[in-house]
This record gives structure tokens, C-alpha cells and sequence, in this order.
């Protein structure tokens, strides 16, 4: 009776009624793959942290101030990853149609320019943009169709596509150069 019941959770949360251990151990496996490649490309190339200033051998020295930002948009990466995870997952376990399989392209997209927006770093801000703007596409065409083969899925990536929405409107406002305000 246990092993059913945790069975019925694993099938209620992973959408994997009707399908074999074995494939959703590919999945898992895949998943899991997708999401490890792009921890792996962030800490291989992620950028140097800048070394602290010295004035003169009588001075301290002075720490680089800290980029603004990192620890709250790190903590809101992470759920949205994962839910962009399960959301993979989901579909992949879903049953066979073109559907799916248009999804699940369009999930390794959605990856695949995750991992370029993690390569890109501060210093390549016209790859970052590009990336940005490719990645709440495809994530916008995801949802769509993934909304056909699990609405599910798709739910749990909707707050994904509007994140990077906010964070693209967000960060092209704080790129545009401020006017001078003239009093008359």
C-alpha cells in the first residue's frame, strides 16, 4: 500500500500515469542533464571577481563594491529554473503526439538560451539582450503549446515568461542613458 501511494504522487506531480519506471528515469535523467550543464557552463565561465584596490603600500585595501542585486535575483532564479525543470519533466511524461514533441523542442531551446544568458556574464551585453529577448520568446511559445499537451507544465512555467519579461523591461530601462531635466 505504501508503494502505491507514493507511486500516486510521483504520477500526480510528475504527470506519469500509465508510463514505465524506465522512462521517467529518462527523464529525471534528462532533466536533471539540461539543469547540470547549465550550472556547469555558469561556474566554468563565470567572471572574475575583481581583485581589491591598493592605493599605496600604506593604505588598506578597499573591497570591490558588490554587484547590486546578485543575492535577490539568485533567489529568484532558482524556483523558476526549477519549475522550468518540472515543467520539462511533465511534458516529457505526457503521452506521444506532435505536440509534445514540438514542446520538448522548444523546452531545450528555452534551455539552450538559459545556458547562452549564463555564458553571456555582465561584459557581452549585446549576447545578453539577444539571448534575453530569444529566451521570452521561445519561453512564450512554449507555454503555448505546452498548454495543449499538460496545462500544468505550462502553469508552472508562467512565471517564468514573466520574470524575464519584467527583468528585460527592467534592465533596458536601467541601460537607457538618463536626460538632463531642464527647469524653465
Amino acid at each position: 500500500m505504501p508503494s502505491n501511494l507514493v507511486r500516486g504522487a510521483v504520477d500526480s506531480l510528475a504527470n506519469s500515469r500509465g508510463r514505465s519506471a524506465g522512462h521517467i528515469l529518462w527523464g529525471l535523467g534528462l532533466t536533471a542533464g539540461a539543469l547540470g550543464l547549465s550550472v556547469l557552463a555558469a561556474r566554468l565561465l563565470a567572471p572574475e571577481p575583481a581583485p581589491p584596490e591598493t592605493y599605496s603600500d600604506y593604505q588598506p585595501a578597499v573591497a570591490p563594491e558588490p554587484e547590486p542585486g546578485r543575492p535577490g535575483v539568485s533567489a529568484v532564479w532558482s524556483p523558476l529554473f526549477l519549475a522550468l525543470t518540472l515543467s520539462g519533466f511533465r511534458i516529457w511524461n505526457a503521452p506521444s503526439s506532435p505536440a509534445r514533441t514540438q514542446a520538448l523542442g522548444l523546452w531545450g531551446v528555452v534551455q539552450a538560451l538559459n545556458a547562452a544568458l549564463l555564458v553571456a556574464g555582465p561584459r557581452k551585453a549585446a549576447l545578453k539582450i539577444a539571448a534575453a529577448a530569444a529566451a521570452l520568446g521561445a519561453a512564450g511559445a512554449y507555454v503555448w503549446r505546452a498548454r495543449k499537451v499538460d496545462p500544468a507544465a505550462a502553469g508552472l512555467v508562467s512565471p517564468y515568461v514573466g520574470w524575464m519579461g519584467a527583468a528585460g523591461a527592467l534592465t533596458d530601462e536601467l541601460r537607457r542613458p538618463k536626460s538632463a531635466v531642464t527647469l524653465h
